[in-house]
């Protein structure tokens, strides 16, 4: 009777055989990314003179304090390439075709990397254009939005859901970049929306995604190797714009090969770029500055700042920079994992994401007003932001804006 109802011999060895097979990839990918890495590190002085042609250092945005090499983007690329040869075969010819659209982000990012000042519109550009290019060589774009009227006209107006994909990816590419702000933050939530696709991947049946995502995910591991926690190798604008593309064209095709999944679960994955994006553009836009000029009021920046003003003091980056990047990475997760639960509720992922932009805006404006009250100050001396006589705080956001960021204060110097 047993025997009747059990799994033979030979299927659980083929699987386990699989298992050690897809084991042996995921090292090779994350070996791959690594080697490249070292190489990178190893022929530094080689290539550190783009480094200081940028004047990276002195950035209105840096938050380092020594020359940084910045073409990780390579080894994300490298880590790429060898999964067109290890992924199922149905999903090769899609993967081969798809590696092509990197071109123009790739290129575009590695030339600003290297000095070739490439503005920000440009790489937007650049962005775009490799989703054009995907979108032709695959046949693919956002086929919906969980949205009544929306639906029927990208059904009845293709043209319309091919813009709406082009706008959407270049904007997960450009909001990777924004957050590449600290040390292993951007790779880092490029971790945690691969794990979350994969895990949504396995629950929809696309198992040869859910691998492919977790191969990302050991290219991604490779570089955080050497940027996490000391920072001696960067993403750069070619790793994160690359990392933002090929995540968002992950998420398309999963909603393709996996129709129950709702764009409003995909969001919640790419939370934190996307909000840390929109909050940028309003942000800039109110104070009447161009919405492309780099600022240091990123979320990631204030909350390094903010640990600077109330507990290290400002010498101590080298702290506050991985520090901020942990207290971080578990605010990007949450929205992820709220991402998988609701992968199929549509409107139950709506509310979360709303409740999690509330959450988002609400934290950050929080921490301007709390920070400078709370800043270090030798005893005896009054809180900063209070009034002589007067008993009450200012608080300010401006006035908080300006202590954060540390305008006029410190002046960041190459070592």
């Amino acid at each position: 009777m047993w025997r009747r109802y059990s799994v033979p011999n030979n299927l659980l060895g083929h699987a386990a055989m699989v298992d050690r097979h897809f084991s042996l990839e995921i090292l090779l990918i994350f070996l791959v990314s690594a080697l490249v890495c070292g190489a990178i590190l190893a022929t530094r002085r080689h290539h550190i003179g783009y480094v200081v042609r940028r004047g990276d250092v002195a950035a209105v945005q840096a938050a380092h304090r020594r020359l940084t090499p910045r073409i990780g983007g390579l080894a994300l690329l490298a880590g790429l390439l060898p999964m067109t040869f290890m992924i199922r075969a149905d999903l090769a010819p899609w993967f081969g075709l798809f590696l092509l659209s990197l071109g123009p982000i790739f290129i575009a990012g590695l030339l600003e990397d290297i000095g070739r000042r490439v503005s920000p519109s440009m790489r937007l550009l650049a962005a775009a254009l490799s989703s054009l290019i995907a979108v032709t060589l695959l046949g693919h774009w956002v086929p919906r939005l969980d949205v009544p009227g929306f639906d029927a006209l990208f059904q009845w107006a293709p043209f319309v859901a091919i813009l709406f994909t082009l706008v959407a990816t270049a904007g997960v590419s450009n909001g990777f970049n924004l957050i590449d702000g600290i040390n292993g933050l951007a790779a880092g939530v490029g971790v945690i929306s691969a794990l979350a696709m994969a895990a949504i991947a396995t629950r929809g049946g696309a198992d040869a995604l859910a691998h492919l995502n977790l191969m990302l995910t050991a290219a991604l591991l490779g570089f955080i190797v050497f940027n996490y926690p000391w920072g001696r190798l960067f993403l750069g604008d070619a790793g994160a714009y690359t990392l933002g593309h090929v995540l968002a064209w992950f998420a398309i095709v999963l909603m393709h090969r996996v129709p129950d999944l709702t764009p409003w679960a995909v969001l919640l994955i790419f939370f934190w770029p996307v909000a840390d994006t929109f909050f940028a553009i309003y942000r800039r836009r109110r104070s009447g500055r161009p919405t492309t000029r780099p600022d240091r009021l990123h979320f990631h920046q204030l909350a390094m700042r903010a640990l600077e003003i109330t507990v290290t003091g400002r010498s101590a980056r080298h702290i506050t920079n991985p520090v901020a990047t942990l207290l971080l990475l578990p605010m990007a997760a949450v929205p992820a994992f709220f991402g998988i639960w609701l992968w199929n509720r549509p409107l139950a992922a709506f509310l979360a994401l709303i409740g999690f932009a509330g959450l988002f805006v609400t934290t950050y404006l929080l921490g301007l007003r709390l920070a400078p009250l709370l800043r270090r100050r030798p005893s005896g001396d009054p809180p900063r932001g209070y009034r002589q006589g007067s008993g009450r705080p200012k608080a300010r956001v401006f006035a908080a804006e300006a202590d954060l960021t540390g305008a006029g204060v410190v002046q960041v110097e190459a070592t």
